[in-house]
């Protein structure tokens, strides 16, 4: 299922003088017909979508559905065996350095003495080189002060200057996360692609971290995609879903996608939406339904 766009833009017939609402920016994200296959196996086959500046998507489906190929297809990192891709306008691959990426949770032991500031700091040229790249001498001053804004900048976006200075080890997972979304932020990006990022968190901060994540698509114009393992926690602050399974992808609003008929044409099974008496959806049917996971794996 294509999605249009969701931004007004001045047609052809449209007077330059009246009250028109204008947008050249591209598409942070669109596929057309696209196919990925790895280690010669079709992971996903005739996907079509549009992901629009400043949206909230969620990447849903059952392990080994292709959630994660999707992340590497638009980072450049896997190409498509058929049909195109565009991401921010060019080539996958091509803007990087406008992406911000947060690969599945990493784990800092207690022990881990590297301050939040300084892991933000890396976010910067870190993440490439594994540590901050010297800077010229006659740019040290300016340099140092300009990275130091940005740093202050994504570590006030995410509301976390109370901590910052602590050990990493130290912090919550919440805490944690937070610093890691503001590492991605710090380049100033306009995608931010999140894999995981609610893994082994408490629901009140999965809750946190997705009203965070939120308010900076809305404020910042950032297009985010996360690759979530249950919707449930993050279903009232999504603009879309794209849900992957059985080689092929639906996209639409939550209610739209996440409902028995839509997931029983994609599966081509019977399945069964239920919703809970606290609110929360529960997926009945087979094949293995998206929020009842066992042990997750890379796919």
């Amino acid at each position: 299922m294509r999605a249009g766009a969701r931004l007004a833009r001045r047609s052809a017939n449209v007077p330059a003088g009246e009250n028109a609402v204008v947008d050249a920016r591209p598409h942070a994200v669109t596929l057309d017909g696209a196919a990925a296959s790895i280690g010669g196996s079709v992971v996903w086959r005739d996907v079509s979508l549009t992901i629009e500046p400043g949206e909230f998507v969620a990447i849903l489906g059952p392990n080994g559905a292709g959630k994660s190929t999707l992340l590497k297809v638009i980072l450049g990192l896997l190409p498509l065996t058929s049909g195109s891709a565009s991401v921010l306008g060019g080539a996958p691959g091509a803007a990087n350095d406008r992406i911000g990426y947060l690969p599945q949770r990493r784990s800092f032991d207690a022990s881990t003495r590297i301050r939040g500031v300084d892991l933000v700091r890396l976010g910067l040229d870190g993440a490439r080189w594994g540590a901050p790249l010297p800077v010229p001498r006659r740019f040290q001053r300016s340099g140092r002060r300009m990275a130091t804004e940005r740093v202050s900048r994504a570590i006030d976006l995410v509301g976390a200057e109370s901590y910052a200075t602590r050990p990493i080890g130290r912090l919550s997972g919440g805490e944690q996360q937070r610093l890691l979304i503001a590492q991605a932020l710090v380049r100033d990006p306009r995608m931010l692609l999140l894999d995981e990022p609610l893994d082994s968190l408490d629901l009140s901060s999965q809750g946190a971290v997705a009203a965070l994540v939120q308010r900076i698509c809305r404020e910042q114009e950032v297009a985010v995609l996360l690759v979530a393992h249950d919707v449930n926690p993050i279903l009232g602050y999504l603009d879309r879903v794209v849900y992957l399974a059985a080689g092929g992808a639906v996209c639409g609003r939550p209610e739209e996608v996440i409902s028995g008929a839509t997931l029983s044409r994609l599966y081509e099974a019977p399945i069964e939406v239920l919703r809970s008496s606290d609110g929360r959806l529960v997926v009945v049917g087979q094949p293995e339904a998206p929020f009842v996971h066992g042990h997750r794996h890379d796919d």
